[in-house]
């Protein structure tokens, strides 16, 4: 019965299959209707879950003392202010990296450099009225410390912290402190939030520990780009990934792993890009049953984005009138964490 079911509902679908776009990479599918866009459905130009995030990377920056590093950088961020971004994301303990005081601070001049460091941005984060995710070094006791990320705020305070996991065996010999295995979600008036620092890429209880409790953007300042490890945590972890490096690229993944912006040649130190968190990432069978409808009932308020290979759909919501959560729910659908959760 499954399979007659199955295989009913593909013929009919084969004979509007040349009605579809293809979307901006190879193996995803953009299902929109063909009512005009005249951008009246939300006439501000900006979504209720809409952020703006940027990052940044160190290419080609070194500077003689952790001072002058924060001014160089305090200087190339002035590049994303036309933009007003919600959150900027800074590398792993910037200040010192690509300085030549890399290596010769004291346990007690790394943690003194770093409050001065968390000071001038929170400044910078109220005269930008956005957070900042300031990778530096906190103390731990016992004259060791952690390499931790601290959330400021838009007015300037410091709203959490997350504190480095997975320290390699050097950080460790130079008397940091692996992090708590468990740290709370941090929570901003965009959303839940987490970070991962660096060598936490290569182990998956960070991520799933923010995950799990409901982050839908996890910030990962680095001293190494990561590569398409970035793109890898975002589709497996179904949430937006921010990577900030010291070397080669920064960039925006979206929840599908897909790159929304990046560094490179031409822009080395800046990317940023809006994201839309008012989504959901679905296993596509058998609720892809349910897309006609949805396009019926919601026309051009919903994208449904359609990855044929992967069998994976993203269904978004591009009305401030409209969520994600109501349609799940209308049409009895479940997210992919969802079902893999039942299997």
């Amino acid at each position: 019965m499954e399979q007659n079911s199955r295989r009913n509902f593909l013929k009919k679908s084969a004979l509007t299959a040349g009605l579809t776009t293809i979307g901006s990479i190879g193996l995803a599918e953009s299902i929109k209707s063909d009512l005009p866009s005249d951008g009246a459905l939300n006439p501000a130009g900006k979504l209720p879950r809409e952020v703006w995030i940027a990052s940044f990377s160190q290419e080609r920056l070194s500077a003689e003392t952790p001072d002058d590093m924060v001014k160089r950088v305090m200087e190339s961020l002035k590049g994303i202010e036309p933009f007003s971004p919600d959150v900027v994301c800074l590398p792993e303990c910037f200040y010192i990296a690509n300085t030549k005081m890399d290596g010769k601070f004291t346990v007690e001049q790394r943690i003194s450099k770093s409050e001065e460091v968390l000071k001038q941005f929170s400044v910078f984060s109220k005269k930008h009225n956005c957070y900042t995710i300031c990778s530096v070094d906190t103390p731990a006791g016992h004259g060791m410390f952690y390499i931790s990320s601290v959330v400021i705020d838009r007015q300037g305070k410091r709203v959490g912290a997350y504190h480095k996991i997975h320290p390699t065996e050097g950080e460790i010999k130079s008397g940091v402190m692996p992090g708590p295995l468990f740290q709370p979600v941090i929570q901003t008036d965009f959303g839940k939030i987490g970070v991962q620092i660096c060598f936490d890429s290569l182990w998956d209880d960070g991520w799933e520990m923010y995950r799990k409790q409901g982050a839908e953007i996890i910030f990962f300042p680095s001293a190494f780009a990561a590569g398409q490890m970035i793109n890898a945590r975002a589709w497996k972890h179904k949430c937006v990934v921010v990577s900030s490096a010291r070397k080669g690229t920064s960039k925006i993944c979206d929840i599908t792993g897909e790159e929304l912006a990046k560094t490179g040649f031409w822009n080395p130190q800046l990317c940023w890009a809006p994201v839309n968190l008012e989504k959901v990432f679905l296993h596509l069978w058998p609720f892809v049953q349910h897309f006609p409808a949805i396009q019926k009932k919601y026309g051009r308020k919903v994208d449904i984005k359609v990855f044929h290979e992967e069998e994976w759909a993203v269904i978004e919501s591009l009305s401030p009138d409209v969520f994600v959560k109501d349609i799940l729910k209308e049409f009895n659908l479940k997210t992919n964490e969802e079902v893999i959760a039942e299997g």
